[in-house]
């Protein structure tokens, strides 16, 4: 289902730089000064400043030094700061430098799209070829072994339902939306989540008496939305806060009798099911584990099965140079993650599983749409989430995260695909 780009839409502008400090006990490697060395600063600021220069962006350095070919604004408060870190943590250390204040953007969405899709060729040639010897490597802390992966998920789902429910509309749906048209506005949100889902269980043919297997519970609304259709469902999660208000919304539904959420890591899983529906999951199972998870849901499909993904993936080119790299969303946002690509995704499948490939769906646009919604409304409500006890830094780290996640959409650097997968019978 290829769509048109959505229409221009007016973007509410970044926040103002920090006016708080950065408390050093929750963030200590904002908070400290840049390490990188004099004369390394001075490499990546040379370097930098030459990539900016060919870029459609109106640069402005505090010293009153610019650069760039003209377009969305981009405020350099702190160069020495700014390069520095970049210098010395690259991609971890743009980010940090975000939530340090160091930079601003009044059109935070458009500077970054700009990034985005010229994202291959931000490092000249020759330093990419060069790239083992200065970017960050993911720590071993990070892989998504059994334990691991609880870690990491409860570092990010965990967080507070209370905050999720500030910017996420009353499905509780954390992943893309289908729409009808654009620009989309916040009341048709959770509609385009029901349109989202129903499409899925359409697409895994799940109905009266389907027995269905969810990889990934989120807070509830697919397994309530198949248990409504007549199914029955086990849900797997690894977060705790998800599965307790999945549990209350599948109660609150009726159908506590239908829908069983297990605290359980998907290779722990058992039985046999018609279907196997797993929304944006596979970003978090990490590389080395792929095979596992495509094995795993062959695994538990009965003969004839279907199997249902939806996955943000990214070009294959770039999944290969960033595999071993540690960025700032593994760093801050999804730690062990990494989006698979359209060709990974299916070399996984044809190289370990006995499942075939059907059909394959994207539609990019409308999670550019679903994230400019979350990301307006969580600026919207952001004295909320400081009630909540989330500080001015980590309100810039998930306005840069969603803003970030939403440019690549815009770029066409991301994208987002439906999968149906069926177990042939024998």
């Amino acid at each position: 289902m290829r769509t048109a780009e959505p229409r221009p839409v007016t973007r509410q502008s970044a926040p103002l730089p920090r006016n708080s400090p950065v408390d050093p006990g929750r963030w200590p490697d904002v908070a400290a000064a840049p390490t990188s060395s004099f004369a390394r600063t001075a490499v990546t600021a040379s370097v930098l400043r030459r990539t900016l220069e060919r870029l459609p962006l109106d640069v402005r350095f505090a010293d009153g030094g610019s650069a760039g070919l003209g377009g969305p604004v981009l405020d350099i408060h702190d160069p020495r700061a700014f390069f520095g870190r970049i210098g010395g943590q690259g991609l971890v250390g743009f980010g940090e430098s975000y939530m340090a204040g160091e930079w601003d953007a009044p059109d935070l969405v458009g500077v970054l799209t700009v990034f985005a899709g010229n994202a291959a060729r931000l490092i000249p040639a020759p330093l990419q070829r060069l790239r083992g010897l200065w970017v960050l490597r993911k720590p071993d802390a990070q892989l998504n072994t059994p334990d691991g992966a609880r870690d990491n998920v409860s570092s990010h789902y965990d967080l507070s339902n209370e905050l999720f429910a500030l910017f996420l509309d009353d499905t509780l749906s954390y992943s893309s939306a289908v729409f009808r048209g654009f620009p989309a506005g916040w009341d048709l949100l959770a509609a385009a989540q029901h349109r989202k889902i129903d499409r899925l269980l359409d697409l895994a043919e799940v109905g009266e008496g389907s027995e269905v297997l969810e990889i990934g519970t989120g807070w509830g609304e697919l397994a309530v939305r198949a248990a409504a259709r007549g199914a029955r469902v086990t849900s797997l999660t690894l977060s705790r806060e998800q599965r307790a208000l999945a549990l209350e919304r599948v109660a609150a539904a009726g159908l506590a009798d239908r829908v069983d959420v297990e605290l359980c890591d998907y290779r722990d899983s058992r039985g046999r099911f018609d279907a196997v529906v797993s929304v944006e999951m596979v970003e978090a199972v990490g590389r080395e584990f792929w095979p596992e998870y495509f094995r795993t849901i062959d695994a538990r499909l009965v003969s004839g099965g279907r199997a249902v993904l939806q996955a943000i993936t990214m070009p294959h080119d770039r999944m290969l140079a960033m595999r071993n790299t540690y960025t700032w969303i593994q760093k801050y946002i999804f730690p062990g993650g990494l989006l698979p690509s359209v060709e990974a995704v299916a070399e996984t499948v044809r190289d370990h599983t006995g499942l075939r490939t059907v059909r394959r769906d994207g539609y990019g646009g409308h999670y550019a749409e679903t994230l400019r919604l979350w990301r307006e409304r969580f600026t919207e409500r952001a004295e909320e989430v400081e009630a909540l006890g989330f500080d001015e830094t980590f309100r810039r780290m998930w306005t840069l995260y969603l803003a970030y996640s939403e440019a690549g959409f815009r770029s066409g650097y991301l994208d987002v695909q439906q999968y149906l997968f069926t177990k042939e019978d024998v």
